[in-house]
């Protein structure tokens, strides 16, 4: 049974939409079959897999709502091994048309049920908020990943987030767990960011992922070309961040991680 892993964040530009579909494709690249459910009606995570959502005839949306099968509305990707549930922005309205529903926290959970087995990992991208959709994808996932800007201003909401993942589990989810803490956006020559990492890893310690995401030009444009990071430049630091995070997942997961080819870490981004 494939693992589903709510990528999570309630603070916005942080890293969680780049962090969803590079690690995807990190993980299909290394033969591993991926779903990435894009979860957030700006609908960047499709059209970072170059899925236009203006085209997409039925998504998350209809299948949260029971309108569709899941199976009806997964779209292949030009990433091998990685395929999409896509969004469009009427996403929006299902908070609205769910708030008053009994157990509505389920529905992404039933919806994804029947196909959990036809894949190794499962990855949500979630909104930048705390809303229904994304109280689903929590409810929906096995474990949260949490992205954090190497900066302060991005730790503000974390303890809040926290919490809302513990009364996810109390309430909806006894089973998950916090995947782990991800430092995105990483700039080894500013000191603040440097600090930042050592404040965190000192308060969460294992928590917290060894990769670190640097700042990286390629990783910042391969969005305006439709693809991950990996599919538009392999060998730039980008790629390698998320190869080496795709490779401390698979060893948290006790995967059989020997394809791997990245194998170094890079110090600095380009």
């Amino acid at each position: 049974m494939g693992k589903v892993i709510a990528i999570a964040n309630q603070k916005g530009g942080v890293g969680k939409t780049t962090t969803a579909t590079n690690l995807s494709a990190a993980l299909a690249v290394l033969e591993h079959k991926v779903l990435l459910i894009d979860a957030d009606p700006q609908a960047n995570a499709s059209s970072g897999v170059g899925i236009n959502p203006d085209e997409v005839e039925k998504s998350v949306y209809e299948c949260i709502l029971g309108q569709a099968d899941v199976r009806e509305c997964i779209v292949a990707t030009d990433t091998p091994n990685l395929s999409l549930l896509p969004t469009r922005i009427d996403l929006v309205g299902a908070e609205i048309e769910l708030v008053n529903v009994k157990q509505r926290e389920y529905y992404l959970q039933r919806a994804i049920a029947p196909i959990k087995d036809d894949y190794d990992f499962i990855f949500i991208d979630c909104s930048p908020s705390l809303g229904l959709i994304t109280v689903n994808a929590l409810t929906a996932a096995d474990s949260v990943l949490i992205p954090i800007q190497c900066e302060y201003f991005a730790l503000e909401g974390l303890g809040k987030l926290l919490n809302t993942v513990k009364i996810v589990q109390t309430r909806l989810n006894p089973q998950l767990s916090i995947e782990g803490l991800l430092m995105t956006m990483f700039d080894a020559r500013l000191r603040l960011a440097r600090q930042v990492v050592e404040d965190v890893r000192s308060h969460f310690k294992h928590m917290v992922f060894d990769t670190l995401i640097y700042r990286n030009t390629k990783l910042a444009e391969a969005p305006s070309y439709g693809k991950p990071v990996i599919m538009h430049d392999a060998t730039c630091p980008g790629a390698v961040n998320y190869l080496n995070l795709a490779s401390e997942l698979l060893k948290r997961n006790a995967f059989d991680n020997s394809s791997l080819s990245a194998g170094k870490d890079v110090s600095e981004g380009r």
